[in-house]
């Protein structure tokens, strides 16, 4: 099951995150994305169209996307193994192991945490 709240919204500017998009699209090959969130979830109707725009922008390849639906307890697909408590969380992996982390409330969106993380990781900083 995919999640609709990843749907990219339309308005969301690329340019005006043109250092995000670079890093992630930078990334686009190699990094994995792993989005928990629920339709039914305001958070994740607030910060996830903008997050999917950003992943779309960047060109980051659908197979590299892997979208957990949870219920409204945030039981669902990885849970445990990934030790997610609020949602959305997104953890980034490159090789299969985690390199960043958004959780619920960062004080900053999605798209822009996770580039700063990436970029500190991988060096590009």
């Amino acid at each position: 099951m995919s999640l609709e709240t990843m749907r990219p919204n339309p308005t969301w500017d690329a340019a005006s995150h043109e250092e995000a998009v670079d890093v992630l699209a930078a990334g686009r090959e190699e990094l994995t994305y792993h989005v928990w969130g629920g339709d039914w979830c305001k958070d994740c109707r607030a910060l996830l169209p903008d997050f999917g725009a950003a992943l779309e922008a960047a060109g980051v390849p659908d197979e590299r996307i892997v979208e957990h639906a949870v219920d409204t307890d945030k039981r669902g697909p990885g849970v445990e193994e990934y030790d997610v408590e609020y949602i959305p969380t997104i953890v980034v992996e490159r090789d299969g192991e985690e390199i960043a982390r958004f959780v619920e409330s960062e004080p900053v969106p999605p798209a822009i945490h996770l580039a700063e993380a990436v970029a500190d990781a991988v060096g590009t900083h």
